[in-house]
């Protein structure tokens, strides 16, 4: 006999889960306390929405599912943010709620909330466990269902009276993983496409990706002289500095990168979904029916012809796509192999920084002193803002699993991502990435991290605003300004009030000290970068925006 709260803990053990991310609720009490007892590691967050982004993270560097724990009502609204981000971004993850007794539902009983309602557009797979004997069956389901096809989080309700009955129960047994492989036909159909095609392009998207898939994959460019993107936020799956690579197909595109693929002829879409932000609102690939032969590859059949009518539509996962295609050579010496050098230098030309612009700080030669001394391994987080452009541009990533940031355009991610990443990863070097408004979303798991001796690296871009939103503001309503100023407490300051470590940097040469120092000083750092508003963009200021206006 066995309570429904240790049979929680060991379909998670069975399930392969080394930790968890969680703040405690008494709903729950009875999963703390097997936990006790068990090998799995907690870690204690500061706020639900930061735990479920950590949880995040750990599914998106690991392709294994990240465990969130959280309570009942305020605390599952809270976490919702992460749950959101983990659909949009096709991430595994297992959001555990505790949940009011079975005796009160329906009475509006404390803290209650039906969550197959409230997460039922925001979740994969959403359940309420009623009996403790199913728990092994329904946790070691909830892990095939966030990892197959589309991966994306699963939500499981767990009423506090089902956690302390104690019952007999089968031993919980591992999920098995589901893998979609491309059929030969498919393949061939492929094959002919690219032999009659002029100027082809790939895109690299989704998740379900490998260091062994990203190495197949650099196999394909070199045999079929492919020039490659990225979709937005998934840089981490080419190496930039291949030949092969063409720039990130996102926000703010390379102007000569989006041309390529509008004239493009065959559009190669591994793993993506190629959704509004990627396609630059559809234009870039027209929906429903694209002007290039699109040939979609993806792990849910549900996906392909879902946006896009594709040419040629393969339900397989990219590692077991480009796996078998690496196997494939062309008849002929690819004709395109000129244009894609010319691709991979005007992405070298979009990614040089600019080393000056508005005010005492430059963020071009802050950008070119990181990529000088991080090493290929490192990773770098973000939540969203203008500040983010100067990563996704500037930074060179070479090595898949070092790029935590939502495609969903959420802000305060980076913060959580980098507390994870380096709980999951204590070896590698993470830095995060926020602007000021962003890391205030979540700065409180700052504290997690030095709770824990995590010693990440946060860069605050402060510039007193919303830069986004401002930016937006003085294109549409020039000149009047509104609900978008900030007035921030002193981040170096607030640093140290945490037991971390603190670095103002007010001038671009003062970066590389105070970067240094922060690393010396085996703490979690904040390093607050002092931006001139008027550094709205790398190319643009303020001002210009509202004269062109």
């Amino acid at each position: 006999m066995k309570t429904g709260g240790k049979l929680i803990v060991e379909a998670l053990e069975a399930n392969g889960v080394d930790r968890i991310f969680c703040v405690p609720g008494e709903s729950y009490l009875a999963v703390l306390d097997a936990l006790y007892d068990s090998p799995i590691r907690t870690i204690v967050c500061r706020q639900e929405g930061g735990a479920a982004m950590m949880a995040d993270c750990q599914g998106r560097l690991t392709g294994k599912p990240g465990i969130c724990f959280v309570t009942r009502g305020p605390g599952a609204t809270n976490a919702s943010a992460g749950v959101h981000i983990a659909m949009q971004d096709s991430i595994p993850m297992i959001l555990f709620i505790g949940q009011i007794a079975g005796h009160a539902r329906e009475r509006e009983a404390f803290q209650e909330v039906n969550y197959k309602r409230f997460f039922g557009d925001i979740a994969k797979w959403v359940v309420e466990i009623d009996r403790a004997e199913r728990i092994p069956e329904l946790v070691t389901r909830a892990f095939a269902v966030a990892t197959s096809g589309r991966p994306g989080p699963v939500v499981i309700s767990l009423p506090e009276d089902m956690l302390v009955s104690e019952v007999e129960a089968p031993k919980a047994l591992p999920f098995t993983p589901v893998q979609t492989y491309p059929g030969a036909a498919e393949l061939d159909a492929l094959e002919m496409l690219l032999g009659t095609a002029k100027r082809p392009f790939v895109i690299l998207g989704g998740t379900r990706w490998s260091p062994d898939a990203v190495a197949d994959m650099k196999t394909i460019a070199e045999n079929w002289a492919l020039p490659v993107g990225c979709s937005f936020r998934r840089q981490m799956l080419f190496d930039h500095l291949h030949p092969s690579y063409a720039g990130d197909v996102g926000i703010g595109i390379n102007p000569k990168l989006g041309n390529a693929i509008k004239e493009a002829d065959v559009v190669l879409l591994i793993g993506g979904r190629m959704g509004e932000m990627p396609s630059s609102d559809y234009t870039i690939l027209k929906s429903p029916y694209p002007d290039q032969a699109l040939v979609h590859v993806h792990a849910d059949a549900n996906e392909l012809g879902r946006v896009y009518r594709p040419t040629l539509a393969i339900n397989a996962s990219p590692a077991a796509f480009v796996e078998a295609f690496a196997r494939r050579r062309p008849k002929a010496a690819p004709a395109w192999a000129a244009e894609t050098a010319k691709l991979h230098d005007a992405y070298l030309a979009w990614s040089t920084t600019p080393k000056t612009g508005p005010g005492a700080v430059h963020m071009g030669p802050i950008m070119d002193y990181l990529e000088s001394v991080l090493p290929e391994d490192a990773i770098l987080t973000n939540g969203a803002g203008n500040y983010a452009t100067w990563v996704h541009r500037f930074h060179r990533f070479r090595r898949f699993g070092t790029q935590a940031a939502p495609t969903s355009g959420s802000m305060g991610y980076g913060l959580p991502a980098a507390v994870s990443a380096k709980s999951v990863f204590p070896e590698r070097e993470v830095i995060c990435f926020a602007g000021d408004g962003c890391f205030m979303m979540h700065g409180q798991e700052f504290a997690t991290a030095v709770q824990y001796d995590l010693p990440i690296i946060t860069v605050v871009v402060n510039n007193g605003i919303y830069g986004t939103i401002r930016m937006h503001q003085e294109r549409e309503y020039p000149g009047r300004v509104e609900g978008t100023d900030l007035r921030n407490p002193d981040f170096a300051a607030l640093a140290r009030a945490y037991g971390g470590h603190g670095e103002t940097v007010v001038k671009t040469e003062e970066f590389a000290s105070a970067f240094e120092r922060a690393r010396a000083s085996g703490k979690p750092s904040i390093i607050e970068v002092k931006l001139d508003p008027e550094a709205i963009t790398p190319a643009r200021t303020l001002t210009d925006i509202r004269e062109q206006r």
